[in-house]
């Protein structure tokens, strides 16, 4: 993994990975739409546009969501309000929860296409592949960022199970549990503590360099202590993620191209993601939504818990099943590539 990738000269300014993949994840994504519509007589500089609204709106989604789930964290009472929510609105530390945002974004493009008049169902067929391809690369961020990880697994070899580095999203989750093997400990220097001396959690290197500006000697010795530190070995989730995603997008592409009724390509993505997504949540460490373990005791009748990912793939799945039957009806005939309108230009 790399957070930083690199800094711009003369301005000083961190290019961060996650950042940097959320913009190929959208460049690629709006890429393939502006192909398809061309294919589907559809003025692309609509998708461009709804490309941007669905970046806006899906980003601010999927970090809503993840604060939700996620809601002990950003309310630590060991810091004050103002730092919580610095931490909850700090999309560069990660922390996109994917449904939250595709929920969010397909509304407000939903919203944006009855407006242009666009025909919907071809529109979300549009949409279906190219949201497949911004999850792929998004999740090469995650991955980049050391967050959205896998649950603890030790038996299985590289690259199906990963160490992160000291200070990442599973260090911290693993040094929070006490699940760390003591050599993966950082020195007492390292560790924030609390009020009564408790540890909280380590430093990062940013930390360990402001807070020993003046003594380089001492920062450099702790700077080298930590660095060979890492988490316990978890699962890949996240590059699992990106090739399941990828796989979808190209499946989704072939059957677009094939003579369907409108509507069906968005269909058949939330029938084959939705369950594929569930398990994948399976091999991820996030907290229980509903069942025996949630915090409220939500439906704690169900066998396992369920996190927040799972119980919305749940409900999609049906959502897409439903939408297969009712997008029914003959192919259209937007197959073949024609002239757009006099006095537009587009550009493949």
């Amino acid at each position: 993994m790399q957070q930083e990738l690199f800094r711009l000269p003369f301005f000083d300014i961190p290019i961060y990975g996650y950042g940097l993949m959320l913009v190929v994840g959208f460049l690629g994504a709006l890429t393939l739409a502006r192909f398809l519509s061309i294919r589907s007589r559809i003025d692309p500089e609509i998708f461009v546009n709804c490309g941007i609204i669905a970046l806006v709106s899906g980003i601010a989604g999927a970090r809503l969501s993840h604060v939700l789930e996620n809601w002990s964290t950003y309310t630590d009472p060991a810091r004050s309000f103002g730092e919580n929510l610095f931490a909850a609105i700090n999309i560069r530390s990660g922390g996109l929860t994917f449904y939250g945002g595709f929920i969010f974004a397909t509304v407000c493009c939903i919203g944006y296409g009855l407006i242009k008049k666009v025909p919907i169902r071809r529109g979300m067929d549009i949409v279906a592949p190219c949201l497949m391809v911004g999850l792929g690369f998004g999740r090469v961020g995650c991955f980049m960022n050391g967050c959205c990880e896998g649950a603890e697994c030790s038996t299985l070899p590289a690259p199906i199970a990963i160490e992160f580095p000291y200070a990442t999203n599973p260090y911290i989750r693993h040094f929070d549990q006490r699940s760390l093997e003591p050599s993966q400990l950082p020195p007492e220097e390292a560790i924030r503590r609390g009020p009564r001396g408790e540890p909280i959690a380590p430093l990062t290197k940013s930390d360990i360099t402001a807070k020993y500006a003046q003594a380089p000697a001492e920062r450099d010795k702790l700077l080298t202590a930590v660095a060979p530190l890492h988490s316990n070995r978890v699962f890949n989730a996240q590059l699992a993620s990106t090739v399941t995603a990828f796989l979808i997008a190209f499946f989704l592409v072939a059957f677009y191209a094939l003579p369907h009724a409108p509507g069906r390509v968005f269909a058949l993505m939330l029938i084959i993601e939705a369950p594929s997504r569930f398990i994948l949540e399976m091999m991820r460490a996030e907290p229980a939504f509903v069942g025996p373990g949630s915090p409220d005791k939500t439906l704690a009748f169900l066998p396992f818990d369920l996190s927040f990912s799972m119980f919305v793939s749940v409900w999609l799945t049906l959502v897409g099943v439903i939408l297969w039957f009712a997008f029914k009806g003959k192919p259209d005939d937007m197959t073949e590539p024609k002239e757009l309108p006099a006095g537009r230009v587009a550009i493949a």
